[in-house]
């Protein structure tokens, strides 16, 4: 019979985002030896970045609503949320010392609005439980079976007794996601998606007078009619702005996903643009008939439905003259303007990535590879997406934490120190 191990085992985390982190805060707890490796000069850059704008945390709303933000994954996201859900998320900062409140959007914010300080408060809390940090420390997959770094002290090799990868997707490159991870799992016989954009803009073949005039303009009252991954017609109210390639937004974000893959399967898919979300197609079709006598069109329809400035330059772009000045045709795309979206905008540029670590490569529902015993993953780095509003970022708590429990399990009993 082997003897249990008389020393801590040691556990290795590549990858310093919330997902490595909540691993090594699981793990760090039972008594594990934790060193949380990671590229950058400091852990948590694109928790950061993200928490410049005011960190949304999580979100209120019921547990089964957001779990149903998870798409097709959300029976495997359902798992890491079991034992940390978004009231358990709210817990855990204000055990930090992080106060929270609940946006009107049912948006979950620290009050500060800010990231930094969370990241602070759960940083020094790491360190005394005994994590210990290397930076600029890039990982380049393994040699010998050990864990090969690029270190400013030039190449090493480590060994560990359970490895925890948190590398992040294929989004904001400069920050240390960039997908490098990829080749080195599949060539081990990891299932790996391709990495796509999630949360992304879109290109649209713009005029010249479009970029020039109204690249950064905001429509901050419209809605989009698109066509859901079952084909039927679905309708959502917010705001998105045009840019000189197309169009990005939160409300472009949150519909991003059938987008990108409707583009990927047909070269390109179409949008539909209510401009006058407020008001009924009825309505919208009795003004644009109301006589106007000797004025434009352009003024006939600022006065009538204040459609002016980029609402006005979209109508010009997309509809032909012959159909501007047809009341009808023109009623009828006030109310649903056809645009046509080429392509999703490059990976680096997307708040998140789809993509990545399937599910089915994974061990019995853990979070360990069944190609590479003793090897776990967690984050964004497996194939999963949500949009925006706190979804991401509570996927990636959850998936750590259950990964960090998962390497437990793996290890067994714990010696005692």
């Amino acid at each position: 019979m082997t003897q249990p191990p008389s020393h801590p085992p040691r556990v290795a985390i590549i990858g310093g985002g919330p997902a490595g982190l909540m691993a090594a805060e699981v793990l760090a707890s039972s008594g594990v030896q934790v060193d949380v490796y990671d590229a950058m000069a400091s852990v948590g850059r694109k928790f950061l970045l993200a928490g410049k704008g005011g960190m949304n945390i999580t979100h209120s709303e019921p547990l089964p609503d957001f779990r149903r933000r998870y798409g097709a994954r959300a029976p495997d996201v359902a798992r890491w949320l079991e034992s940390f859900d978004p009231q358990a998320v709210r817990e855990w900062i204000h055990a930090l010392g992080i106060d929270t409140f609940v946006g009107s959007s049912g948006r979950v914010f620290p009050t500060d609005m800010k990231a930094a300080p969370l990241l602070r408060a759960w940083l020094h809390r790491l360190r005394e439980a005994g994590v210990r940090f290397h930076m600029r420390h890039r990982w380049l997959g393994w040699q010998d079976g050990r864990l090969r770094f690029d270190t400013p002290e030039g190449e090493t090799l480590l060994d560990a007794d359970a490895t925890v990868l948190a590398l992040g997707g294929g989004s904001w490159a400069r920050l240390g996601s960039d997908g490098a991870w990829v080749p080195w799992l599949v060539e081990r016989g990891v299932d790996v998606a391709p990495l796509e954009p999630s949360n992304c803009g879109f290109d649209v073949d713009w005029s010249a007078h479009i970029k020039e005039k109204y690249a950064g303009a905001p429509l901050t009252t419209v809605a989009i009619a698109w066509h859901g991954r079952d084909g039927a017609l679905e309708c959502r109210q917010g705001q998105f702005v045009v840019t000189e390639n197309g169009v990005e937004g939160s409300l472009v974000y949150a519909i991003s996903a059938p987008l990108r893959d409707q583009i990927t399967e047909h070269g390109s898919t179409t949008i539909w643009l209510d401009l006058l979300p407020d008001l009924d197609a009825a309505r919208v079709a009795q003004e644009v008939a109301h006589p106007r006598g000797s004025r434009s069109m352009a003024s006939h329809l600022q006065g009538r439905l204040g459609i002016k400035g980029v609402k006005a330059g979209l109508l010009h772009e997309c509809l032909s003259k012959q159909d501007y000045a047809d009341p009808a045709t023109l009623a009828a795309a006030l109310k649903a303007l056809p645009v046509v979206l080429r392509r999703p905008r490059p990976i680096d540029e997307a708040i998140s990535s789809a993509g990545g670590v399937c599910f089915e490569a994974l061990e019995g529902g853990s979070a360990m590879l069944r190609a590479l015993p003793g090897v776990f993953v967690a984050g964004e780095m497996m194939d999963w997406e949500a949009p925006t509003g706190g979804y991401l970022l509570t996927a990636c708590f959850g998936s750590g934490r259950a990964a960090g429990r998962d390497v437990l399990a793996w290890l067994g009993p714990i010696p005692k120190t």
